[in-house]
């Protein structure tokens, strides 16, 4: 795999590969080798589907082993909204946008021909909004991220198509579907396979471009509308997907660093981007059994990643459905512990990990959720799934592309290459099991003003909480010094998190650890947020307690 790699040509993915295409030319969408090969990909897909689902309000549940005619688990169907229903072509990545003056959820939906962007605040009737189209032509692998309420979007197999910057507030207005255009297009690279955005520290990483020998093309998005080159990865060539943390895992050695997780076509590697003009390869590792290295994501105490590999169904000798499960106790020394084998037999494509749960897109078998809570025992089970495909389980590319799980209202967003929108809500059971209780609900905090709070409601613990309780935040503000953030106990009990400093930064995703054990479990525990400076705003994303 790695003689695939070649500076300056625009690699065709892993689904291109699997075509056995050889040579450097069937990369590169200028010669006809990649023509075809684009080509033989789009032949295994079947004509879009138009099987709108007109949804009650409460949906359609999962009884019986199906939902209108998709096979289910654990998940209730809500509505799908066909791709001739916004703007036609074939389907591809998908991501969320919650408005935080509204908390409205928007779904941006990546298409061949174009971004359609679909009100789903109310999941039942989704409500499409516009088209923004391809810049420069027609693509089968578009992908796109969200960072200060702006969408940023690059498309593989485009020699000029750059990165589209959309923002997302104009979406507040529009009254009847439009054509739209973007704000601000940026041209240091062409095509690009796929985008990841740290939203901590407002630099998105464009891999599998036509820069960085194919590694990540870091641009500094802190300021929007004016996104700047900040530094290549090229070190290790071409990467396939990456998912780039500031890193509070248990390698100390590299706590508060920013790292980049690379899935590299047949490793794992590992790379310190702290230093965008100097980054480092921490580690490259691969694994037995591997075919294409697709994509992966790490739990949420950043421990443990679980990998996909896209061609492994078809290449070897297990046909399962497969995730690889890295222990990453040491980032230069990663282990692969252990794989699961699903029951499906499709490839696997994009997983989010939400909580104790794999949110995974696998073709033709649909979305697939697996419990992750015995992760350290290299154990996965399956507990819910939504069979988007019901014609088939063969390891081809039909079906599921990509899914969203990170609503706070907990429906799930899947993209299929012939169904379109697919929306969906797992019924997993009340809070997250294993002692992880979570409020997602957007609140504002006032500029210079009064705390604010969100509420968590524990319930079915027994006894006092841990003298180890863990409290996840993920606040959005422009200078989160201005912050003093506090956790109240049932009994009114009250632990400061956090007070106002120096810090200018953008924006708190982190985790505190405090001794709650003089106060009561169950019951309504609050995260207690002030601005007590001028001039900078935020709001409360997510925070969650962990037992």
């Amino acid at each position: 795999m790695r003689t695939l790699r070649t500076t300056g040509l625009a690699v065709l993915t892993a689904s291109a590969l699997a075509l056995s295409m050889t040579t450097a030319s069937a990369h590169d969408p200028e010669t006809p080798e990649g023509q075809a090969a684009a080509r033989a990909f789009m032949a295994d897909h079947q004509p879009a589907e138009r099987h709108a689902v007109v949804g009650t309000a409460a949906g359609v549940p999962c009884a019986g082993g199906k939902a209108d005619i998709y096979p289910c688990k654990n998940v209730d169907l809500l509505s799908v909204l066909p791709l001739s229903a916004m703007g036609g072509g074939n389907g591809n990545d998908v991501w969320g946008w919650t408005d935080p003056s509204s908390g409205k959820e928007y779904a941006i939906v990546g298409r061949t021909n174009g971004t359609a962007f679909v009100d789903v605040s109310t999941p039942t009737s989704p409500r499409y909004l516009g088209n923004l189209p391809s810049n420069g032509g027609s693509s089968n692998w578009r992908d796109m991220k969200v960072y200060k309420d702006h969408a940023f979007i690059v498309a593989d197999f485009i020699t000029g198509h750059g990165m589209q910057v959309f923002d997302l507030t104009r979406l507040r207005t529009i009254t009847t579907p439009q054509t739209l255009t973007a704000d601000v297009l940026y041209r240091e690279f062409g095509p690009a396979h796929n985008i990841a955005i740290n939203e901590e520290t407002g630099f998105a990483y464009a891999i599998g471009s036509n820069t960085c020998s194919g590694g990540p093309h870091i641009v500094d998005v802190r300021t929007p509308k004016s996104p700047k080159r900040a530094g290549c990865v090229s070190q290790d060539g071409y990467t396939h997907d990456t998912q780039c943390v500031v890193y509070r895992g248990p390698d100390a050695a590299y706590s508060g660093k920013e790292i980049c997780f690379n899935s590299n076509e047949d490793t794992l590697t590992i790379v310190d981007v702290t230093n965008k003009a100097n980054p480092v390869q921490i580690s490259r590792k691969g694994y037995s059994g591997s075919q294409y290295s697709h994509q992966g994501w790490l739990t949420e105490d950043q421990r443990y990643f679980l990998l996909d590999d896209e061609l492994d169904e078809q290449n070897g000798s297990d046909k399962r459905t497969k995730t690889y499960i890295w222990d990453l106790a040491r980032l230069s020394a990663p282990v692969h512990t252990g794989t699961y084998n699903s029951p499906a037999t499709a490839s696997d494509h994009n997983q989010y990990i939400r909580g104790r749960y794999s949110y995974q897109a696998n073709y033709q078998a649909g979305l697939r959720i697996l419990d992750v809570d015995k992760v350290s025992s290299a154990q996965l089970t399956e507990v819910g799934y939504f069979d988007i495909y019901p014609a088939g389980d063969a390891a081809r590319f039909n079906g599921a592309w990509s899914n969203y799980p990170y609503f706070a209202s907990g429906i799930v967003l899947v993209n299929g290459i012939e169904q379109g929108l697919v929306v969906v809500k797992p019924n997993l059971g009340g809070s997250q099991p294993g002692g992880k209780f979570e409020n997602a609900a957007d609140v504002a905090i006032p500029d210079g003003g009064s705390a604010v709070t969100s509420s968590v409601t524990v319930t079915g613990a027994s006894g006092n909480a841990p003298a180890t309780l863990k409290v996840n935040v993920d606040i959005k503000h422009t200078y989160r010094g201005d912050l003093v953030i506090e956790l109240v106990a049932p009994g009114g009990s009250v632990f400061r998190l956090q007070g106002s400093s120096a810090d200018s930064a953008d924006n708190l995703l982190t985790s505190y650890t405090v001794d709650a054990s003089a106060s009561a479990a169950n019951g309504e525990w609050k995260l207690k947020v002030q601005d007590v400076s001028d001039n900078d705003t935020g709001y409360i994303d997510a925070w969650s307690l962990q037992f």
